[in-house]
């Protein structure tokens, strides 16, 4: 199974010299951000991530003022069909659009088999780092759902292949579960942390002093439903007492998936949390970021305007395809309800809306 991942990486791609420099420019602009706290005198480090907010000043996206909240549409057939018709390739989201914790949403296989039967190209992105590709395979697999490893890619994987596309060669100290560890291991990237620090706890005493990895010169932050103070102080000082230590975030989402009945705290927590103790924004790997796009538009010499993204947050999923120069399809599956998509203060506008995937079975 590993090496039909390892297939994955930066280095089989014929577009790897320009990706890796767009993605070396990232790291330069963090590290050119230097700022001066007060009481350690250290220096840390912002991130050429904006938030959502800004991200819509960019010159690339299109900005859509709350005055123009009635121009959302809804997608009829005569819509669906001309989506179909011009799109080559569709990204789509996975927690909202095809399942809902554990459970496939209602008619995705039928819809990725009518994609299939079509010609159209498929890719799967979650902002969802617990897993790795491989186990996520286990997962669409277990679903019934056939899909190739190649056209898997999670946040997990982009935090490490953001590394290997900076040349990193030093060891990583990871606030998470598997998927971060397991895709490092496949670059050979030395690591720490992880589920080896589940269950650990601080009892605070008298001159209690913390001892962290000096070695450690990056810290990457990913869902973690074991989550502690330990893993907390351990980033901490990582991030502050090591020089040039990176802080890499696989996303930084309000809410997950967990379970299909109701909506769970998403890495944001988590994220907040180190962003909180540090003073210093993250590198974000994830959707919003084009990071895991580039990569895709680049290794498989596809066209983004021939691409449609498919997804059920507004702020991740839209404003990602929004900033790439795809088509979004925004599906009401998952986090995003209608109300909220048509409030007045809402200023992320997707080409179209529908209830779920399988409203383009309508097309066939």
């Amino acid at each position: 199974m590993s090496s039909t991942f390892a297939t994955s990486s930066l280095s089989s791609s014929s577009s790897s010299s320009s990706f890796t420099s767009r993605a070396q420019s990232l790291t330069n602009r963090h590290q050119s951000s230097l700022i001066t706290t007060t009481n350690k005198n250290k220096n840390h480090y912002k991130s050429s991530q904006s938030s959502s907010s800004s991200s819509l000043r960019r010159g690339n996206t299109i900005q859509v003022f709350a005055s123009m909240a009635h121009k959302q549409r809804k997608m009829d057939i005569a819509q669906a069909k001309k989506l179909l018709e011009k799109t080559k390739t569709f990204i789509f989201d996975c927690d909202g659009v095809i399942w809902k914790g554990d459970s496939l949403i209602d008619g995705v296989p039928e819809t990725i088999d009518m994609l299939k039967a079509m010609g159209k190209q498929m890719f799967f992105i979650t902002n969802n780092s617990t897993k790795s590709r491989a186990g996520y395979l286990k997962k669409f697999t277990g679903l019934g759902l056939n899909i190739t490893a190649e056209n898997i890619f999670s946040s997990s994987f982009a935090a490490a292949a953001y590394l290997e596309s900076i040349k990193f060669s030093g060891k990583v100290y990871v606030v998470g579960e598997t998927g971060i560890g397991e895709e490092l291991d496949l670059l050979n990237i030395k690591w720490t942390g992880g589920e080896a620090d589940k269950g650990k706890e601080v009892t605070l005493s008298e001159g209690l002093y913390m001892e962290h990895d000096k070695d450690v010169s990056a810290v990457i932050v990913g869902f973690d439903r074991h989550f502690n103070y330990h893993k907390i102080q351990q980033a901490t000082l990582c991030i502050r007492e090591n020089p040039g230590c990176l802080f890499i975030a696989t996303n930084t989402d309000a809410v997950t998936h967990l379970t299909s009945a109701q909506e769970w705290a998403g890495n944001g927590s988590m994220v907040g949390c180190i962003k909180g103790s540090t003073q210093q924004e993250p590198i974000v790997v994830g959707k919003p970021s084009s990071f895991m796009l580039d990569y895709i538009s680049e290794k498989y010499s596809i066209p983004k305007e021939e691409i449609c993204m498919v997804g059920d947050r507004l702020d991740t999923d839209i404003l990602f395809g929004k900033d790439g120069g795809l088509s979004t399809l925004l599906v009401l599956s998952g986090v995003t309800s209608e109300e909220t998509l048509l409030k007045p203060s809402n200023e992320i506008v997707p080409d179209c809306y529908t209830n779920q995937l399988s409203d383009l079975l309508q097309a066939k």
